[in-house]
């Protein structure tokens, strides 16, 4: 009643430096910083704080849930993300209970600062949470990769690596590039360095010939002059650390340098230390430094502490904290990429036709489609099903059986193999139930008859639905694959891709995405099988096959949010070879819908209208593959109406405007477009209304903006009137927006749909 939140109980409680509040029991006062840290474990958080005083860094929030009756963990997130200056939030996760609350919080707080998590329960024996398994995946963790990659959060393995992680993400500036020099006073240490940069994916910056000429003139490169790494000797003295980085941090080929140092008798860790810190305004990069040792080493790690230069106790561990901030690099970069245009899209008739045949089953009171009911729905979603002959009997099989030219393969369908990943626990039996190379009708009738009673034997208590006739897929040089849908207690539904066939348990290749998936997406999970590495060796027309398998992966993706009862899909094998893909083999089941960790493309809220001017307009939810219709759309716009848009004048919208713009979280932000079918057959956009709720769905902002060619037609109530019903719709309360003193018909637009208006002195602007 009072409106109070709860944390805890069990938390260690909220420190928060820069207000000079600590409301914990941590064992000591807490610097402040730029680097958050929400956690799970109150002992976690005190380790961290006593590591940190430890290095002198400090925090901006310092926060756990403990066994969260009321916070939880993304509310914590969604916290910082609006009020910390926060440049880095560390997470430390046990279990994360509301996916969609979660994954929203991080992708908000990821387009804005780092986000870096560790999670326990990599294992099953380290997994406390007692959830029931997802079916088709043996270790739950690959489901937190995969929600982890999607929303631009960096994973760290182990403790070690997180508080190496505080320390780079407290000192470093952000990177440009992922070019690493290393400067060393020996090879050893700096080739243990470049073992460690290539295997995690880094590159080893090439110098420039000015640089190369720079080193071979000052002589202080010995081992392989002029090329990275630089080899300073056993009898570097400090002066010459500083010279030779000095010529490297100048080059433009090199985004960041790791200093590896051995104690000599020539260069004392601490002096040397000393050297670098006097002279650091010199070097223009990154700097990271490893002093290697343990008693001489301290003494200059201690140095570099005070001073801000993040330094490491091993040259690998250096090495590893630098891939972090190259990671984020790239994760945001996949964040912010604008996908091609869908390959399919369902229609109404589609989606209808599979939800009838859903209904069906269920009314029957089946848990899975059969065989041929499977194929419809693959085939409807536009993946192609082997050809194939369904019998009831012997006798059909004898008329029928002359439909499939060839020799044939027949397999018997009943209740008990219609589920998909049901040979987890008997994985010899995926081929049972099959006959293979049959050639002639009476050899079709007497395999029905030898499968019929084969399983009225084994087992007694299924039904036989089907038998199900197809021509031998031999030959042609084809690739098995598995793909399908499966559905985890926290995640939801998910996409799982991998080399099929009987190895699919064995080769441990199936990756995991969450839906929905646009082709950018698709072929990033494609890309990390070991299935895209054979067909890059193996296939005649790699690129084609890649494509092909990315637009299956987004007709899954469509499929899964289309079909709220579909719980499993599970093709296996999917065939691909010279003639294209093809599935062969396929089971569905079917379940209670349930919720998607990122809500999908909200298809019901598309409707078509009928403007003054007898154009057909279509009112539509914008989706990440419309930034070229933004682009084209903005292109029309007069500066005057940019600057009432965005209050200055935007000439042009960068990449990550676009993908701002275009990639947007549904439960938490809308836009609906006003799209057009021009005379030529291409698509325009006439308008777009945006809202940008607050986490706690109190209060949502609004902007507007319509065609300077295009007012006067009803577009602007149009879009306004079809938010404002989605906003009650979900229970916001208040809509707000900031109108220019001198933008006249947004006012009178206003006025008309009864938005209350006032003058705000501070910002001379409207409030309405």
């Amino acid at each position: 009643v009072s409106g109070i939140r709860v944390l805890g109980p069990e938390c260690m409680g909220l420190i928060v430096p820069g207000k000079k509040l600590n409301a914990s029991y941590a064992s000591q006062p807490v610097k402040a910083g730029k680097v958050a840290y929400l956690g799970q474990s109150g002992m976690l958080a005190n380790a961290m704080i006593d590591w940190a005083a430890g290095r002198d860094v400090g925090f901006s929030h310092l926060i756990t849930v403990g066994d969260s009756v009321d916070v939880l963990l993304p509310d914590l997130i969604d916290y910082v993300n609006q009020f910390s200056p926060a440049q880095a939030i560390l997470l430390h996760l046990e279990r994360i209970s509301d996916a969609q609350h979660f994954m929203t919080a991080v992708r908000d707080a990821s387009r804005n600062r780092l986000v870096l998590a560790i999670k326990s329960g990599r294992t099953p024996e380290s997994d406390i949470s007692g959830m029931a398994p997802t079916p088709g995946i043996a270790n739950r963790d690959v489901v937190f990769d995969a929600a982890f990659a999607r929303a631009g959060v960096v994973r760290v393995d182990d403790s070690d690596e997180l508080l190496d992680a505080l320390e780079t993400l407290s000192r470093m500036k952000p990177l440009k590039g992922d070019r690493l020099a290393i400067v060393s006073n020996g090879l050893g240490p700096a080739m243990l360095a470049i073992d460690k940069l290539i295997s995690a994916g880094g590159k080893l910056a090439e110098f420039s010939a000015e640089t190369q000429a720079a080193l071979h003139r000052s002589e202080v490169d010995m081992s392989k002059p002029g090329e990275n790494p630089v080899d300073l000797g056993g009898n570097a003295s400090p002066e010459r650390f500083v010279q030779a980085l000095e010529i490297v941090a100048s080059d433009a080929n090199v985004d960041a340098v790791l200093v590896v140092h051995a104690p000599t008798r020539m260069a004392p860790s601490l002096v040397t230390a000393q050297a670098l810190i006097d002279n650091r305004k010199k070097f223009r990069r990154n700097l990271l430094t490893s002093w290697m040792g343990l008693k001489e080493a301290l003494n200059a790690r201690h140095a570099c502490n005070l001073a801000g230069i993040p330094t490491y106790i091993s040259p690998e561990k250096a090495v590893k904290a630098f891939m972090h901030m190259v990671i984020y690099q790239r994760v945001q970069a996949l964040l912010q990429e604008i996908p091609p245009s869908l390959p399919f899209s369902t229609s109404p008739e589609i989606r209808a036709q599979c939800r009838t045949l859903i209904k069906g089953a269920k009314e029957q009171g089946r848990q899975t489609l059969t065989h041929s009911e499977t194929a419809q729905v693959l085939e409807a979603y536009g993946i192609p099903t082997a050809p194939s002959v369904y019998l009831a009997n012997p006798e059909e099989a004898l008329a029928r059986a002359t439909e499939i030219p060839g020799t044939k393969a027949l397999k018997v369908v009943h209740e008990g193999n219609c589920r998909p990943y049901r040979y987890r626990k008997h994985p010899h039996k995926i081929s049972a139930g099959l006959l293979q190379d049959l050639e002639t009708p009476e050899q079709v009738a007497e395999g029905v008859r030898r499968l019929g009673d084969k399983v009225a034997e084994k087992f007694p208590e299924y039904a036989i639905r089907e038998y199900c006739l197809q021509p031998m897929q031999r030959g042609k040089h084809s690739m098995q694959i598995c793909a399908g849908i499966t559905r985890d207690p926290v995640f939801g539904p998910l996409i799982v891709f991998g080399i099929g066939g009987y190895k699919v348990n064995v080769l441990a290749d199936r990756q995991v995405a969450l839906p929905p998936l646009n082709m950018s997406l698709a072929a990033d999970v494609v890309g990390r099988t070991h299935a895209a590495s054979l067909i890059r060796e193996h296939s005649a027309d790699p690129d084609r096959d890649i494509q092909h398998l990315c637009q299956m992966l987004v007709k899954l993706s469509q499929m899964a949010s289309d079909l709220g009862d579909l719980r499993g899909l599970e093709v296996n094998p999917l065939l691909l070879n010279r003639d294209g893909m093809v599935a062969v083999d396929f089971a569905m089941d079917l379940g209670t819908p349930s919720r998607f960790a990122i809500m999908p493309y909200p298809e019901e809220l598309r409707e078509w209208v009928t403007l003054k001017n007898g154009w057909k307009v279509e009112v539509r939810p914008i989706r990440a593959e419309d930034a070229h219709l933004i682009t084209t759309f903005h292109r029309q716009l007069s500066e005057e109406s940019i600057r009432f848009r965005y209050f200055h004048n935007k000439s042009n919208l960068t990449q990550r405007d676009l993908s701002i713009l275009s990639h947007i979280n549904y439960d938490r932000q809308m836009a609906f477009i006003a799209e057009h079918l021009s005379e030529d057959g291409s698509k325009e956009m006439l308008g777009v209304v945006r809202v940008w709720n607050d986490p706690d769905n109190i209060r949502t902002e609004f902007s507007v903006i319509i065609r300077d060619d295009l007012q006067g037609l009803g577009i602007g109530s149009l879009l306004m009137n079809k938010m404002i019903a989605y906003c009650t719709n979900i229970g916001t309360l208040e809509m707000i927006g900031k109108i220019m003193v001198d933008n006249h018909p947004m006012r009178a637009l206003m006025k008309h749909l009864g938005f209350k208006s006032r003058y705000n002195m501070e910002e001379q602007v409207i409030d309405a």
